[in-house]
């Protein structure tokens, strides 16, 4: 069963997401982004990105970006890069600006997707810790490569933050 391990807060510089946008139409049928993700693996998507992460004050990690304004869910998939890059051909982008993130570790299996339903627990540690989460702010899923790797449970960490109002 998954459980949140750990919560913190983080200061994050500016940053340039790069990657690409999927709406509540891109789900699969079990209602997740996981073809999506398959599909980056699959097809080499995240290689023309790695070279960007240099100069991002952040570790090459993969990112799932996500926020829902005005009852629209718009779901990301890329990496964090510095200001200074340009999206490659095929890739869009946002800019995030500084800032503090509230950060859950998750910890749980990644295969049962016990990991990927905890955003309520999440938001809910994050308040109990007396920090407010930003209105319409971004949340994020953040693929640690130190971190998400199964150890011998078979359990990953995965960290998933959010922007705190300052």
């Amino acid at each position: 069963m998954a459980n949140i391990i750990k919560v913190y807060q983080e200061s994050l510089p500016e940053l340039r997401f790069i990657g690409k946008r999927y709406t509540n139409e891109d789900r699969d049928a079990s209602g997740s982004y996981g073809e999506k993700w398959g599909q980056w693996f699959q097809e080499g998507w995240f290689s023309p990105l790695l070279a960007l992460t240099e100069g991002a004050q952040t570790e090459p990690d993969y990112i799932g970006l996500m926020r829902c304004v005005d009852d629209h869910f718009e779901y990301w998939i890329g990496i964090f890069s510095s200001k200074e890059h340009e999206a490659p051909e095929g890739y869009g982008m946002v800019d995030l600006p500084a800032g503090t993130a509230g950060i859950a570790w998750i910890k749980g299996r990644d295969d049962t997707g016990e990991i990927y339903r905890l955003h309520n627990e999440c938001t809910a540690a994050i308040e109990e810790k007396g920090w407010t989460i930003a209105p319409n702010t971004w949340f994020f899923e953040r693929y640690s490569h130190s971190r998400f790797t199964p150890d011998e449970e078979g359990a990953v960490i995965l960290d998933y933050g959010m922007y705190l109002t300052e």
